[in-house]
Protein backbone atom coordinates (compact mmCIF):
# COMPACT_ATOMS: atom_id res chain seq x y z
CA UNK A 1 0.00 0.00 0.00
CA UNK A 2 1.56 3.02 -1.08
CA UNK A 3 -0.42 6.20 0.53
CA UNK A 4 -1.53 8.16 -2.37
CA UNK A 5 -5.13 7.16 -2.37
CA UNK A 6 -7.58 8.54 0.22
CA UNK A 7 -11.20 7.73 0.20
CA UNK A 8 -13.73 4.52 -0.31
CA UNK A 9 -16.58 5.17 -2.88
CA UNK A 10 -15.60 8.74 -3.34
CA UNK A 11 -12.07 7.88 -3.77
CA UNK A 12 -9.00 9.61 -5.30
CA UNK A 13 -5.68 9.25 -6.52
CA UNK A 14 -2.88 11.93 -6.89
CA UNK A 15 0.31 11.48 -8.69
CA UNK A 16 3.21 13.71 -9.73
CA UNK A 17 6.53 15.55 -8.00
CA UNK A 18 7.40 19.33 -7.59
CA UNK A 19 9.67 19.35 -10.22
CA UNK A 20 8.17 16.70 -12.69
CA UNK A 21 6.22 17.54 -15.33
CA UNK A 22 2.63 17.83 -13.91
CA UNK A 23 1.03 17.06 -10.84
CA UNK A 24 -2.74 15.37 -11.23
CA UNK A 25 -5.61 13.05 -9.85
CA UNK A 26 -7.81 10.31 -10.39
CA UNK A 27 -11.45 10.61 -9.33
CA UNK A 28 -13.34 6.99 -8.80
CA UNK A 29 -16.45 6.86 -7.57
CA UNK A 30 -18.31 10.39 -8.88
CA UNK A 31 -21.86 9.43 -9.74
CA UNK A 32 -22.65 10.23 -13.17
CA UNK A 33 -24.73 13.41 -14.05
CA UNK A 34 -22.65 15.55 -12.16
CA UNK A 35 -22.59 18.65 -13.39
CA UNK A 36 -18.56 19.46 -13.75
CA UNK A 37 -17.65 22.96 -13.40
CA UNK A 38 -14.46 23.68 -14.93
CA UNK A 39 -14.92 27.35 -13.86
CA UNK A 40 -15.77 26.42 -9.93
CA UNK A 41 -12.45 24.09 -10.60
CA UNK A 42 -10.29 26.53 -11.49
CA UNK A 43 -11.21 29.23 -9.04
CA UNK A 44 -10.41 26.74 -6.48
CA UNK A 45 -7.13 26.56 -8.04
CA UNK A 46 -6.23 29.84 -8.35
CA UNK A 47 -6.77 30.47 -4.21
CA UNK A 48 -3.88 28.39 -3.20
CA UNK A 49 -1.83 28.26 -6.32
CA UNK A 50 1.78 30.14 -5.80
CA UNK A 51 2.60 33.55 -6.14
CA UNK A 52 -0.87 35.41 -4.89
CA UNK A 53 0.28 38.20 -2.97
CA UNK A 54 3.95 39.08 -0.69
CA UNK A 55 3.14 36.90 2.02
CA UNK A 56 3.79 33.71 -0.09
CA UNK A 57 5.85 31.91 -2.29
CA UNK A 58 7.09 33.84 -4.80
CA UNK A 59 6.86 30.46 -7.48
CA UNK A 60 4.75 31.47 -11.05
CA UNK A 61 2.32 28.67 -11.72
CA UNK A 62 -1.15 29.24 -13.03
CA UNK A 63 -2.21 25.60 -11.86
CA UNK A 64 -4.38 25.48 -15.18
CA UNK A 65 -6.28 22.44 -14.60
CA UNK A 66 -7.10 19.77 -17.55
CA UNK A 67 -9.88 17.05 -17.50
CA UNK A 68 -8.41 14.19 -19.41
CA UNK A 69 -11.45 11.58 -19.01
CA UNK A 70 -14.42 10.90 -17.16
CA UNK A 71 -16.97 14.06 -18.33
CA UNK A 72 -19.24 14.26 -21.63
CA UNK A 73 -20.95 17.28 -22.42
CA UNK A 74 -20.11 19.16 -18.86
CA UNK A 75 -20.97 15.85 -16.80
CA UNK A 76 -19.82 13.41 -15.14
CA UNK A 77 -20.25 9.60 -17.16
CA UNK A 78 -19.75 7.85 -13.95
CA UNK A 79 -16.08 6.49 -15.21
CA UNK A 80 -12.94 7.74 -13.40
CA UNK A 81 -12.09 11.72 -13.68
CA UNK A 82 -8.62 12.74 -14.35
CA UNK A 83 -7.35 15.95 -13.62
CA UNK A 84 -3.38 17.07 -14.73
CA UNK A 85 -2.34 20.29 -13.89
CA UNK A 86 1.34 21.09 -15.80
CA UNK A 87 3.80 22.24 -13.31
CA UNK A 88 5.68 26.00 -15.67
CA UNK A 89 7.98 27.34 -13.29
CA UNK A 90 10.60 24.91 -11.72
CA UNK A 91 14.04 25.95 -10.27
CA UNK A 92 15.45 22.75 -9.50
CA UNK A 93 19.07 24.57 -9.33
CA UNK A 94 17.76 26.15 -6.32
CA UNK A 95 18.31 22.85 -4.93
CA UNK A 96 21.64 22.01 -5.91
CA UNK A 97 22.70 22.57 -1.97
CA UNK A 98 20.90 20.10 -0.58
CA UNK A 99 21.72 17.15 -2.89
CA UNK A 100 23.43 15.14 -0.16
CA UNK A 101 22.16 17.43 2.51
CA UNK A 102 19.65 16.55 5.21
CA UNK A 103 17.22 20.46 5.64
CA UNK A 104 16.21 19.71 9.47
CA UNK A 105 12.01 19.23 9.80
CA UNK A 106 11.93 18.42 6.19
CA UNK A 107 10.93 14.67 4.63
CA UNK A 108 14.29 14.56 2.89
CA UNK A 109 15.84 12.31 6.14
CA UNK A 110 12.81 9.91 6.24
CA UNK A 111 12.24 9.22 2.66
CA UNK A 112 15.47 8.43 2.30
CA UNK A 113 15.90 5.70 4.87
CA UNK A 114 12.81 4.11 3.57
CA UNK A 115 13.01 4.42 -0.17
CA UNK A 116 16.93 4.45 -0.62
CA UNK A 117 16.31 7.08 -3.29
CA UNK A 118 14.58 11.04 -3.03
CA UNK A 119 14.13 13.61 -5.07
CA UNK A 120 15.96 16.44 -4.15
CA UNK A 121 14.37 19.05 -5.94
CA UNK A 122 11.61 21.04 -3.76
CA UNK A 123 10.93 17.63 -1.80
CA UNK A 124 9.70 15.71 -4.64
CA UNK A 125 6.49 13.63 -3.54
CA UNK A 126 6.47 15.36 -0.29
CA UNK A 127 6.22 18.63 -1.69
CA UNK A 128 3.45 20.54 -0.62
CA UNK A 129 2.71 21.22 -4.55
CA UNK A 130 1.08 18.07 -4.33
CA UNK A 131 -2.01 19.68 -2.50
CA UNK A 132 -3.02 21.13 -5.89
CA UNK A 133 -4.11 17.96 -6.71
CA UNK A 134 -6.15 17.45 -3.73
CA UNK A 135 -7.73 21.03 -4.43
CA UNK A 136 -9.41 20.13 -7.77
CA UNK A 137 -10.58 16.96 -6.45
CA UNK A 138 -11.81 18.52 -3.68
CA UNK A 139 -13.53 21.34 -6.24
CA UNK A 140 -15.43 18.79 -7.46
CA UNK A 141 -16.65 16.86 -4.36
CA UNK A 142 -17.79 20.44 -3.13
CA UNK A 143 -20.18 20.30 -6.76
CA UNK A 144 -21.04 17.23 -5.40
CA UNK A 145 -22.72 18.48 -2.17
CA UNK A 146 -23.52 21.29 -3.01
CA UNK A 147 -26.50 18.95 -4.91
CA UNK A 148 -26.89 18.45 -0.94
CA UNK A 149 -26.99 22.27 0.41
CA UNK A 150 -23.63 21.34 2.29
CA UNK A 151 -21.57 24.74 2.90
CA UNK A 152 -18.06 24.67 3.90
CA UNK A 153 -16.24 27.51 5.20
CA UNK A 154 -12.53 28.12 6.30
CA UNK A 155 -10.81 30.82 7.26
CA UNK A 156 -7.32 31.89 9.25
CA UNK A 157 -7.81 31.78 12.72
CA UNK A 158 -4.64 33.11 14.25
CA UNK A 159 -0.90 33.64 12.40
CA UNK A 160 1.46 33.21 15.92
CA UNK A 161 0.09 34.52 18.90
CA UNK A 162 -2.20 36.49 16.85
CA UNK A 163 -5.86 35.41 16.99
CA UNK A 164 -9.03 36.69 15.34
CA UNK A 165 -12.20 37.13 16.94
CA UNK A 166 -14.62 34.37 16.79
CA UNK A 167 -16.91 34.31 13.84
CA UNK A 168 -21.03 35.71 14.44
CA UNK A 169 -22.04 35.44 11.34
CA UNK A 170 -24.21 32.52 9.95
CA UNK A 171 -24.07 33.77 6.38
CA UNK A 172 -21.01 31.93 4.75
CA UNK A 173 -21.45 33.09 1.94
CA UNK A 174 -20.68 36.79 3.20
CA UNK A 175 -18.22 35.39 5.53
CA UNK A 176 -16.85 34.08 2.47
CA UNK A 177 -16.27 37.81 1.10
CA UNK A 178 -14.78 39.16 3.89
CA UNK A 179 -12.24 36.24 3.96
CA UNK A 180 -11.21 36.85 0.23
CA UNK A 181 -10.86 40.84 0.90
CA UNK A 182 -7.74 40.09 2.34
CA UNK A 183 -4.27 38.32 1.40
CA UNK A 184 -4.16 36.34 4.35
CA UNK A 185 -7.90 34.88 4.56
CA UNK A 186 -9.16 36.02 7.41
CA UNK A 187 -12.67 36.56 8.05
CA UNK A 188 -11.48 39.60 10.29
CA UNK A 189 -10.34 42.51 8.36
CA UNK A 190 -8.66 44.22 11.61
CA UNK A 191 -7.15 40.99 13.00
CA UNK A 192 -6.05 40.38 9.11
CA UNK A 193 -4.08 43.34 8.72
CA UNK A 194 -2.36 42.68 12.06
CA UNK A 195 -1.29 39.11 10.51
CA UNK A 196 -0.61 40.81 7.03
CA UNK A 197 2.19 42.68 8.91
CA UNK A 198 3.81 40.04 11.07
CA UNK A 199 4.00 37.55 8.53
CA UNK A 200 5.88 40.31 6.35
CA UNK A 201 8.10 41.07 8.56
CA UNK A 202 9.02 37.41 9.58
CA UNK A 203 9.71 37.27 5.67
CA UNK A 204 12.03 39.91 5.96
CA UNK A 205 13.93 38.16 8.58
CA UNK A 206 14.18 35.34 6.84
CA UNK A 207 12.02 33.25 9.10
CA UNK A 208 8.73 31.42 9.00
CA UNK A 209 5.81 31.06 11.88
CA UNK A 210 2.96 28.91 12.02
CA UNK A 211 -0.97 29.34 12.30
CA UNK A 212 -4.27 27.88 12.69
CA UNK A 213 -7.24 27.57 10.60
CA UNK A 214 -10.50 27.15 11.49
CA UNK A 215 -13.27 25.23 9.63
CA UNK A 216 -17.38 25.36 9.71
CA UNK A 217 -19.16 22.41 7.80
CA UNK A 218 -22.85 23.70 7.59
CA UNK A 219 -26.02 21.81 6.67
CA UNK A 220 -23.91 18.36 6.95
CA UNK A 221 -26.63 15.30 6.66
CA UNK A 222 -27.72 13.57 9.60
CA UNK A 223 -25.84 10.42 9.52
CA UNK A 224 -22.77 10.37 8.02
CA UNK A 225 -20.19 8.82 9.16
CA UNK A 226 -19.28 5.26 10.78
CA UNK A 227 -19.58 3.30 14.06
CA UNK A 228 -16.61 2.27 15.05
CA UNK A 229 -12.88 2.87 12.83
CA UNK A 230 -14.02 4.95 10.30
CA UNK A 231 -15.83 7.56 12.67
CA UNK A 232 -16.60 11.06 10.66
CA UNK A 233 -14.20 13.20 13.28
CA UNK A 234 -11.48 10.46 12.70
CA UNK A 235 -11.53 10.76 8.99
CA UNK A 236 -11.74 14.52 8.84
CA UNK A 237 -8.26 14.38 12.01
CA UNK A 238 -6.92 11.44 9.15
CA UNK A 239 -7.60 13.45 5.99
CA UNK A 240 -6.26 17.47 7.96
CA UNK A 241 -3.32 15.74 9.48
CA UNK A 242 -2.21 14.41 5.68
CA UNK A 243 -1.46 18.08 4.61
CA UNK A 244 1.78 19.15 4.60
CA UNK A 245 2.83 21.19 7.92
CA UNK A 246 -0.27 20.16 9.98
CA UNK A 247 0.97 19.36 13.78
CA UNK A 248 -2.48 19.34 15.11
CA UNK A 249 -6.63 18.59 14.86
CA UNK A 250 -9.24 19.52 17.13
CA UNK A 251 -13.06 19.71 16.57
CA UNK A 252 -15.95 20.67 18.61
CA UNK A 253 -14.40 21.78 22.07
CA UNK A 254 -11.36 20.26 21.31
CA UNK A 255 -8.44 20.10 24.21
CA UNK A 256 -10.21 22.88 26.67
CA UNK A 257 -13.23 19.98 26.59
CA UNK A 258 -11.08 18.38 28.74
CA UNK A 259 -10.99 20.61 31.38
CA UNK A 260 -14.79 20.76 31.46
CA UNK A 261 -17.36 18.57 33.78
CA UNK A 262 -19.74 16.67 32.18
CA UNK A 263 -22.54 19.23 33.41
CA UNK A 264 -21.15 21.66 31.28
CA UNK A 265 -19.79 19.81 28.34
CA UNK A 266 -22.81 17.83 27.23
CA UNK A 267 -24.94 19.20 24.46
CA UNK A 268 -28.67 18.96 25.52
CA UNK A 269 -31.56 18.75 22.78
CA UNK A 270 -33.98 21.02 22.35
CA UNK A 271 -37.89 19.57 21.30
CA UNK A 272 -38.65 20.60 17.47
CA UNK A 273 -39.58 19.31 14.40
CA UNK A 274 -35.83 18.89 13.91
CA UNK A 275 -33.42 17.98 16.50
CA UNK A 276 -30.92 20.00 17.87
CA UNK A 277 -28.43 20.71 21.12
CA UNK A 278 -28.73 24.55 22.94
CA UNK A 279 -24.79 23.90 22.75
CA UNK A 280 -22.50 22.26 20.04
CA UNK A 281 -19.22 21.40 22.55
CA UNK A 282 -19.46 17.67 20.42
CA UNK A 283 -18.65 20.20 16.83
CA UNK A 284 -21.51 18.38 15.24
CA UNK A 285 -20.71 14.87 15.63
CA UNK A 286 -21.65 12.25 18.20
CA UNK A 287 -20.53 9.02 18.36
CA UNK A 288 -18.54 9.07 15.03
CA UNK A 289 -22.04 10.23 13.48
CA UNK A 290 -22.82 13.91 12.15
CA UNK A 291 -25.75 14.83 14.43
CA UNK A 292 -27.03 17.88 11.92
CA UNK A 293 -25.45 20.81 14.06
CA UNK A 294 -22.75 22.65 12.29
CA UNK A 295 -19.61 20.27 12.43
CA UNK A 296 -16.33 23.06 13.49
CA UNK A 297 -12.98 22.19 13.63
CA UNK A 298 -9.53 23.96 13.73
CA UNK A 299 -5.90 22.44 12.50
CA UNK A 300 -2.72 23.70 13.70
CA UNK A 301 0.02 24.08 10.60
CA UNK A 302 3.84 24.60 12.17
CA UNK A 303 6.27 27.07 10.40
CA UNK A 304 7.76 26.54 7.30
CA UNK A 305 10.79 24.08 7.55
CA UNK A 306 12.65 26.13 4.69
CA UNK A 307 14.38 29.20 6.72
CA UNK A 308 16.99 31.79 5.08
CA UNK A 309 19.32 30.88 7.79
CA UNK A 310 22.50 28.94 8.28
CA UNK A 311 21.28 25.86 10.03
CA UNK A 312 23.55 22.82 11.59
CA UNK A 313 22.59 19.37 10.27
CA UNK A 314 24.50 16.17 8.59
CA UNK A 315 24.75 14.92 5.06
CA UNK A 316 23.58 11.63 4.00
CA UNK A 317 26.94 9.66 5.51
CA UNK A 318 25.92 11.26 8.72
CA UNK A 319 28.69 13.46 8.93
CA UNK A 320 27.79 17.24 10.72
CA UNK A 321 27.35 20.10 7.84
CA UNK A 322 25.98 23.33 7.14
CA UNK A 323 22.70 24.36 5.18
CA UNK A 324 21.00 27.81 4.44
CA UNK A 325 17.58 27.62 2.70
CA UNK A 326 17.49 29.05 -0.88
CA UNK A 327 14.45 29.44 -3.31
CA UNK A 328 11.19 30.90 -3.19
CA UNK A 329 8.98 29.41 0.07
CA UNK A 330 6.03 30.65 2.06
CA UNK A 331 7.00 32.53 5.47
CA UNK A 332 3.51 31.53 6.23
CA UNK A 333 1.47 28.07 4.99
CA UNK A 334 -1.96 29.26 6.64
CA UNK A 335 -2.92 31.76 3.67
CA UNK A 336 -3.05 28.81 1.24
CA UNK A 337 -3.81 26.06 3.39
CA UNK A 338 -7.50 27.77 3.84
CA UNK A 339 -8.49 26.13 0.64
CA UNK A 340 -6.60 22.85 0.78
CA UNK A 341 -8.14 22.55 4.05
CA UNK A 342 -11.87 22.68 2.71
CA UNK A 343 -10.97 20.33 -0.38
CA UNK A 344 -10.25 17.71 2.13
CA UNK A 345 -13.55 18.52 4.29
CA UNK A 346 -15.34 18.18 1.38
CA UNK A 347 -13.43 14.58 -0.09
CA UNK A 348 -14.17 13.21 3.49
CA UNK A 349 -17.95 14.45 3.38
CA UNK A 350 -18.26 13.30 -0.31
CA UNK A 351 -17.10 9.92 0.54
CA UNK A 352 -19.14 9.47 3.93
CA UNK A 353 -22.41 10.65 2.02
CA UNK A 354 -22.27 8.20 -0.67
CA UNK A 355 -21.35 5.48 1.85
CA UNK A 356 -24.55 6.37 3.84
CA UNK A 357 -26.65 6.31 0.99
CA UNK A 358 -26.27 2.66 0.59
CA UNK A 359 -26.71 1.86 4.10
CA UNK A 360 -29.94 1.33 4.40
CA UNK A 361 -33.19 0.86 2.42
Amino acid sequence: MAGNSFGKLFKITTFGESHGVAIGVIIDGCPAGLTIDLDFIQSELDKRRPGQSKITTQRKESDTVQILSGTFVGKSTGTPISLLIPNEDQRSKDYGHNVDVYRPSHADYTYDAKYGIRDHRGGGRSSARETAARVASGAIAKLLLKEFGVEIFAHVTSVGTIVAPNLESNDVSALLEKREENIVRCADPATANQMIDFIDSVRKDGDTVGGKVGCIIKNCPVGLGEPVFDKLHADLGKAMLSINAVHGFEYGSGFAGSEMRGSEHNDIFLAGDKPKTLTNFSGGIQGGIANGMDINFVVAFKPVATIMHNQQTINSAGQAAEIKGKGRHDPCVVPRAVIIVEAMAALVLADHLLRQRSNRL
